[in-house]
């Protein structure tokens, strides 16, 4: 049989496709009864099926290019032969090519030319049908010995997985059904496709070394498979063997993913990540320990923990812990820890015991560590301020954003006559009338927008006693979501009360004695000074006029006269600098200059006299420059300079304004001239211009029952430092101001 020769020699060589299919088709002719046969190849690009041959089938109907063969193509999958007539049944491209070219009974036989699919049609009476399968066979066996192939071992047939047998260049020598029903779910033309894209370097790999390969991936549309190669060396041939692997390959790589993200935890967590045995032997940490203790994760492993602990801590947390994990397989302790450093932290520790599977014996701890340090010290301030809060003597009482009381410490429950348990249900009756109104219109939203409000008033105790006077302060707090809530403390004012009267009293009995003291010695020197002056011009006098009585009858009388007068004259001018050494004295007394601060002695004078002007309802403002340079004077004289204008100005402002609020201003600034003016000015009754000249003579006084000393005797103090004390009306009331020369400016005399 030449035919079958050249066949086969073309299938060995091999030859091109086109003349095996030659061959073949020569084969099949020169057999009766056939009466057609036809070649047909399948082509993966155009999706159909081509003729190759000397017999051309005309186009089918429709579109050339959206015709497909895809259906019949699949319809092949996992069969050796199709009836002719269920072929031209069937959708597609080929069928309706070949109702054209008049086929209609025959077979369809599923047959492979150099390892590629086709189909060999075979026209031939219906009665020569049994015989046309025959045929396929035939060509079966053909193919397979050309190929020097073998037909498939029945294990191969029975294997459940894909498998496929291969040759050393990697062409398929056969494949088992298993394989072909993956083939076909995943739309492939070849089997091959689904295997690893380097299966041909495997496949010469594992034949040369004669060792078989195992699981290599592939992936085909979205599944995953993993591929074992099988030599046999003898033969030249590699069985493959695959499985799906996606849920596998699924599972790893998520774990994979989880341990990354693992890592990234324990690398960039704040918390310290340790694992140890259950006698505290660290197996590793994460990077945390640095930051945390000082020491680097490879310093740390094989260490104890045990020596780093407090020595207070050690015995607990080792007794604990053990005990803890053996039994319930976890434990959450809070112990200190030394830094490198050599100070201690404080941590919060919860461990977990890992179990062996067996046996349920613990074979290592994983602990996770973080610092508490600032927390603990935290509640510690908050403790000890909770202490100081409840030992205060201040009445301190914590209020809620609708203004009911939720605490109150032991004062202030003692003071408003508070059970242990019982707080009142709001602010209304526990102060005065005035102070709610002040707390309500202004009170809580100056606590809320400056964090603090001030005031004072009376404290009524809920059991009906006697009001107490209180200084009131309220803070305004916000809790970390946002919540308001108030503290009220307020302090009982009437012992300060009581040293205040008492203090007042003593100095207006010191101020009256002062007086006193200043006139008597005023008295004493001017009665011991000009007494002998006085008394030297009477006897004069007195002679004299004996002498002008005498005067006809006695030549000498009226030089004696003269000489008289003379004497008068001495002795009164001796008076005259008496007097005049007085008021130096006064003006120039003893000193103890030092450079001042002008600002600093004013804010102490508006403290001395604060009480004095709060009781009048006088306000004092403040209008005083920044950076001035220190005068040289006697720090008390000049407070008294101080004290006196402030006094003046605020009892001339009681004068005009009786039981109404008024307001006085003292201020400060730096004159051109380089001299210093500190000014007190006046709400009150003014001052005329005859009033202006004589209130700094001594003795005048516009009060009923003032000395009329003190303006004259601040100006000579003040002329005894270098400077000057003036006054001068202005808008609304009177001005005083007095200049003094700066440091550098009018010396030290």
């Amino acid at each position: 049989m030449p035919e079958l020769n050249t066949l086969v020699r073309l299938l060995r060589e091999p030859a091109p496709l086109a003349a095996q299919a030659d061959a073949l088709l020569a084969l099949c002719r020169a057999r009766a009864p056939l009466a057609r046969a036809l070649y047909l190849a399948w082509r993966p690009r155009s999706r159909s099926y081509e003729a190759l041959g000397d017999e051309r089938l005309p186009p089918g109907a429709g579109d050339p290019l959206q015709a497909n063969d895809e259906a019949l193509h699949a319809a092949f999958a996992g069969r050796r032969d199709m009836p002719l007539d269920e072929l031209l049944a069937l959708p597609g491209w080929l069928g309706g090519r070949l109702r054209r070219a008049g086929w209609s009974h025959g077979l369809a036989l599923n047959l492979a030319l150099g390892g590629e699919p086709g189909l060999l049609l075979l026209a031939a009476p219906e009665a020569a049908a049994p015989w046309l399968g025959w045929i396929g066979e035939l060509l079966d066996e053909v193919l397979a010995l050309a190929g020097g192939a073998r037909r498939s071992a029945p294990l191969l047939a029975a294997e459940p997985l894909p498998a496929l047998l291969l040759d050393g260049d990697g062409h398929l020598l056969d494949g088992n059904p298993a394989l072909r029903r993956l083939a076909a779910e995943l739309g492939l033309d070849d089997v091959r496709e689904l295997l690893p894209s380097n299966h041909r370097e495997l496949l010469r790999s594992c034949l040369a070394q004669a060792r078989a390969v195992q699981d290599a991936p592939s992936e085909q549309g979205g599944r995953h498979f993993l591929w074992s190669f099988i030599p046999d060396a003898g033969q030249a041939e590699v069985l493959v063997r695959g499985r799906e692997a996606s849920a596998q390959i699924a599972g790893e790589r998520e774990a994979a993913r989880a341990r990354r993200l693992y890592r990234q935890i324990i690398e960039n967590t704040s918390d310290l990540i340790s694992r140890r045995t259950l006698d505290g032997v660290i197996l590793d940490a994460s990077p945390s320990s640095w930051p945390l203790l000082g020491y680097w994760p490879e310093e740390m492993r094989g260490q104890s923990v045990l020596p780093l602990l407090h020595p207070d801590d050690r015995k607990r947390v080792a007794r604990h812990t053990r005990d803890a994990l053996e039994q319930d397989g976890y434990a959450t302790l809070t112990y200190r820890l030394r830094h490198r450093d050599g100070h201690y932290l404080w941590f919060e520790t919860a461990s977990r015991a890992i179990r062996e599977t067996y046996t349920g014996a613990v074979v290592e701890v994983v602990s996770v560590s973080r610092d508490i340090t600032a927390r603990v010290r935290a509640e510690e301030n908050r403790r000890r301020l909770a202490e100081v809060v409840e030992a205060n003597a201040d009445l301190v009482l914590f209020v809620d954003a609708g203004g009911r009381p939720n605490y109150a410490n032991p004062a202030a429950r003692k003071a408003l006559a508070l059970g242990e348990e019982s707080l009142p249900a709001s602010l209304d009756g526990l102060f005065d009338e005035a102070l709610l109104r002040r707390l309500a219109a202004e009170g809580w939203n100056t606590a809320d927008g400056q964090g603090v409000w001030r005031a004072e008033g009376q404290l009524r105790p809920l059991g009906g006693g006697a009001p107490v006077p209180v200084s009131l302060v309220l803070l305004g707090h916000r809790a970390a979501g946002g919540e308001r809530y108030y503290s009220l403390v307020a302090r009982d004012m009437t012992e300060r009360e009581l040293r205040e009267n008492q203090q007042r009293r003593h100095q207006d009995e010191l101020a009256h004695s002062a007086r006193l003291v200043t006139l008597g010695e005023l008295a004493s020197g001017i009665a011991h000074e000009i007494n002998q002056p006085l008394a030297a011009v009477v006897n004069y006098a007195g002679a004299s006029q004996r002498y002008l009585a005498a005067l006809g009858s006695n030549p000498e009388a009226a030089q004696r006269v003269a000489q008289g007068l003379a004497r008068i004259t001495e002795h009164a001018n001796h008076a005259s600098e008496v007097i005049r050494r007085l008021r130096a004295f006064l003006r120039k007394g003893q000193r103890r200059l030092q450079a001042l601060d002008v600002n600093e002695l004013v804010r102490e004078s508006l403290g001395l006299c604060a009480w004095e002007a709060g009781q009048g309802g006088v306000a004092i403002a403040q209008a005083l420059a920044e950076n001035l340079p220190p005068v040289y004077a006697d720090r008390v004289l000049l407070q008294q300079v101080l004290l006196n204008l402030l006094r003046n100005a605020i009892e001339a402002n009681r004068e005009r304004h009786a039981g109404a609020p008024s307001a006085i201003a003292i201020g400060s600034a730096l004159e051109a001239d380089g001299r210093l003016c500190v000014w007190v000015e006046d709400n009150g009754p003014g001052a005329d211009e005859q009033t202006l000249e004589r209130m700094f003579t001594p003795f005048y006084s516009s009060k009923p029952d003032g000395l009329g000393l003190g303006l004259s005797m601040s100006r000579g103090m003040v002329e005894g430092f270098g400077g000057t004390l003036d006054a001068r009306p202005v808008a609304d009331g009177l001005r005083l101001e007095c200049r003094l020369p700066a440091a550098g400016e009018g010396g030290r005399g």
